[in-house]
């Protein structure tokens, strides 16, 4: 993990929620300081990441603050004050579907929000600026798996577009300011203390309270479904994998390195485009239930596959996210059994 750790002062925005809070749980075990900083919004059950907070909160070395990101003066106020080292920016107005309905509330908080970070890393000078994407950004890209280097400009929501707009921001300070810039894209993330919107978290809850699950276009989706404890620990291990700006513009094959800047994109995914009827055979198997099977068509804005290559991870890192699913589906089921008191 990072290099210096016990010294190491990292803010994390997003710490309440789903990832943010796995990672902050990892790089505290680390014996890293982190500072929270996250804005409880009631997109998905407030109790869920105050509980999450308060876990966090039992290690003397965390603390945060509750804050929107579009709230610049508090944001500045909050990173000038704990002084990081790195800043790792995972908030985001979160969902695909939802952003069909909000898109405003995409705009303000992933892109002002975004830029407020930046800004703040700018100004501090910070050692390294790694900052979430996501695998939507590859919109209609049908070549699979889905590599940092080709071309990804066809997106087919709100949020992707968000999200992409993240990437060419950071990009551009990156190469203004000279700061080091990861942005990682996100591949299906599912696991213990997940979010209440995702497929796993609604299919589990569907089928034990004896609700159909909705299944779209048919059941024919693939997905690169990867465990969030293997997508924190490559998180981790890219804080020490600081890009740096190439001399004479020379990159290295495979590498998604700028030409012109200390900014990298990095895929984290599983490297297995998994069926989702498979995804959900698992889940009957492991609650020994069937589901109430609701076949539809497709969702407007989604897309049939992800599926990620993750060579330039395990060449920056040497690791490969690899949980089977099915391990992965029998740890959230364990979680949603003990979090909502339910007996089997």
């Amino acid at each position: 993990m990072a290099k210096g750790a016990s010294k190491m002062r990292v803010l994390i925005t997003g710490t309440a929620g789903f990832i943010g809070f796995h990672l902050t749980k990892l790089l505290l075990a680390e014996g890293i300081v982190v500072y929270g900083f996250d804005g409880i919004t009631d997109y998905y059950d407030v109790a869920l990441k105050k509980r999450r907070h308060q876990m966090l909160l039992q290690n003397p070395n965390f603390a945060a603050t509750e804050g929107m990101l579009e709230d610049r003066a508090l944001f500045e106020r909050v990173a000038d004050e704990f002084e990081p080292d790195v800043i790792i920016h995972l908030a985001a107005q979160a969902g695909v579907r939802y952003s069909l309905e909000n898109p405003r509330a995409y705009l303000d908080a992933n892109v002002i929000g975004t830029l407020n970070v930046m800004e703040a890393a700018r100004r501090l000078n910070v050692q390294h600026l790694l900052m979430a994407s996501t695998s939507s950004v590859y919109g209609a890209n049908t070549e699979m798996p889905f590599i940092e280097t080709e071309k990804a400009d066809t997106q087919l929501t709100i949020y992707a577009a968000t999200k992409k707009a993240n990437e060419s921001m950071g990009h551009a300070y990156a190469h203004l300011y000279d700061l080091p810039t990861t942005m990682f894209r996100f591949f299906t993330v599912y696991g213990p203390w997940g979010r209440p919107d995702l497929a796993l978290y609604k299919f589990v809850d569907a089928i034990l309270n004896g609700r159909p699950i909705d299944i779209y276009n048919n059941g024919d989706m693939h997905r690169d479904f990867t465990y969030v404890d293997d997508l924190v620990r490559a998180i981790g291990l890219l804080i020490d994998v600081a890009p740096v700006r190439p001399k004479d513009g020379v990159v290295p094959e495979g590498d998604s390195l700028s030409p012109v800047a200390p900014y990298r994109v990095v895929n984290i995914g599983n490297s297995d485009k998994v069926r989702l009827l498979d995804f959900i055979d698992a889940i009957e198997d492991c609650l020994r239930q069937k589901a109430e099977r609701n076949y539809m068509g497709m969702q407007t804005g989604d897309v049939p596959a992800t599926w990620a290559n993750a060579d330039l991870l395990k060449t920056l890192t040497g690791y490969q996210p690899q949980t089977d699913f099915r391990h992965g589906i029998a740890k959230f089921v364990d979680w949603y059994l003990d979090y909502h008191g339910v007996k089997k």
